[in-house]
């Protein structure tokens, strides 16, 4: 699968443990310490890492700012969820709704601002690219605990971004137009295993975002290199430094952070 690992930078890594545990059933892996941890999600893991002198966060919760929009998680039910994140005065960005797509969905954060999402149900894609593709998502079937399933990402050009990760094995399965959004709002699933790259684009100007790696919340998403790609070359982007555990991090052109894995 090519997302293997989220990385975020969080303030207090234990905190933080007991939040994706609590609310979201992660898995510990490994041992917790107070510099980091590693949490299962099924089809991927999300790598805790604390900040000791963290920058002030640029990112907003504004999908026309390009680069990481949220963080999505397959459910078997929302609602009951939402109850039991409400019960523990977690903040939410949106509450449950019946989206475009058949869909239900909701958002909140996390203790350092990353913004979740929770999805109830398979998409039903206004465009299918994929057939096969498209099946093998719904083949995935109701999640028993929450699933990782997508990293959402605002881009400048849809088709830029699938030219730009398709040599890791991202293909275009299927797309969504919020044709009720005076913004041109259009979304494009980019699926690589069991992981998706969810791409928003707007007809609406968008704005830039510098990359940030030491700020709290997401800093990075860690990708699976594909046999075809080239072993010197991860993917279009420029080299922005070194993030947990010493991986070398790039920047893409939309802002989107990210590592490869060998």
């Amino acid at each position: 699968m090519p997302i293997s690992t989220i990385l975020i930078n969080v303030r207090d890594v234990r905190r933080s443990v007991d939040f994706y545990v609590s609310h979201l059933g992660a898995g510990v892996i490994g041992e917790v310490t107070d510099t980091g941890a590693d949490l299962d999600f099924v089809t991927a893991t999300i790598r805790l890492a604390r900040v000791t002198d963290p920058e002030q966060s640029t990112w907003i919760p504004d999908d026309l700012q390009r680069g990481f929009r949220h963080v999505g998680f397959k459910v078997d039910a929302v609602d009951p969820m939402v109850a039991e994140l409400d019960g523990a005065g977690v903040e939410f960005h949106l509450r449950p709704i019946d989206a475009t797509g058949g869909v239900r969905i909701a958002f909140f954060f996390d203790p350092d601002g990353t913004l979740l999402e929770l999805v109830q149900g398979d998409l039903d894609y206004h465009d299918v690219h994929d057939e096969d593709g498209v099946a093998r998502e719904r083949g995935l079937g109701i999640p028993s605990r929450p699933r990782f399933d997508h990293v959402a990402v605002t881009a400048a050009d849809a088709t830029a971004i699938d030219d730009r990760y398709r040599p890791l094995g991202f293909r275009l399965i299927g797309s969504i137009h919020q044709t009720g959004d005076p913004r041109g709002f259009e979304i494009d699933y980019l699926k690589g295993g069991d992981t998706v790259l969810e791409v928003f684009t707007f007809t609406a100007p968008t704005t830039a975002r510098a990359p940030q790696t030491t700020a709290p919340g997401f800093a990075a998403v860690m990708l699976e290199s594909h046999p075809q790609s080239s072993p010197s070359i991860p993917a279009p982007g420029t080299p922005i430094g070194a993030g947990s555990g010493g991986r070398a991090l790039y920047a893409d052109p939309d802002g989107l952070v990210f590592a490869v894995t060998p």
